[in-house]
């Protein structure tokens, strides 16, 4: 939870340097908020039997830069935390996103 803080944290202090566009650490944002509200959605139909939000979605949001509020709903609601297959498919988007990321500050100091 703390990494995904301090991940936020630096993407907004490289937006306010100048060194990403605005628009990253807005996607980052909004994509970690729906991602929170989405897990809590997801978490509440487990408990009741209800209709589930597919896995491929949950990936979709952490790979779009939505992964700092999922690792903080994993944690928080206790959800999606122990299933192996998932948790190494969710950190693989995570690693892909972090990639991406990496690329593009790359890109723009070149």
């Amino acid at each position: 939870m703390c990494m995904a803080t301090l991940f936020l944290a630096v993407i907004c202090g490289l937006a306010a340097r100048g060194m990403l566009p605005l628009a990253v650490p807005a996607i980052y944002l909004t994509a970690s908020v729906v991602a929170g509200i989405v897990y809590g959605i997801d978490k509440s139909a487990a408990q009741r039997g209800g209709w589930r939000t597919p896995e491929r979605t949950l990936h979709v949001l952490a790979l779009i830069g939505g992964w700092p509020g999922a690792v903080v709903a994993q944690r928080v609601f206790r959800h999606k935390s122990r299933k192996l297959s998932f948790r190494f498919a969710f950190w693989a988007t995570v690693a892909l996103n972090c990639g991406a990321l990496v690329w593009l500050l790359w890109r723009a100091g070149s």
